[in-house]
């Protein structure tokens, strides 16, 4: 199962706890760093940056929900307005690596398991990013 979706269709991820990212906020990684913190309620000593997001993605340990789904609007414009071009790449490898290591953790951990997927409204670009990155995902 890929750990990218690209959807419109809410009904697809309803058993997921769904943190709505709108695109058109997040049109800079700082913007995106900004809305999946609200979203996700990052706490306080999140430090909006690649190395932070990677710490609050890979515990969610606040988040009682077991399912989460970051859900991506307005996906023509997610990190559009960035001024290093390298970065988006480098923010969806991590999304995709840490989705992935969710799938790894076991039961047993000192913190609880979770599922964490990526969804995206439909849009070229970020359809011609994933396959650039080489990055597997569904359209649903």
């Amino acid at each position: 199962m890929p750990n990218f979706f690209i959807t419109n269709n809410l009904e697809l991820i309803k058993s997921y706890h769904v943190a709505e990212v709108d695109g058109q906020k997040a049109h800079t990684l700082r913007g995106f760093y900004e809305e999946i913190a609200k979203v996700l309620n990052f706490p306080e000593y999140f430090g909006f940056n690649l190395d932070s997001l990677d710490e609050m993605l890979n515990d969610l340990s606040w988040l009682k929900q077991e399912k989460i789904a970051v859900y991506i609007t307005h996906s023509e414009n997610f990190v559009e307005k960035e001024r290093n071009p390298d970065k988006l790449p480098t923010l969806l490898d991590l999304l995709d690596a840490t989705c992935e290591d969710w799938k790894w953790i076991d039961e047993d951990d000192d913190f609880p398991k979770k599922e964490l997927i990526i969804a995206f409204s439909p849009s070229e670009r970020i359809i011609k990013l994933l396959d650039s990155q080489e990055i597997s995902y569904e359209i649903k």
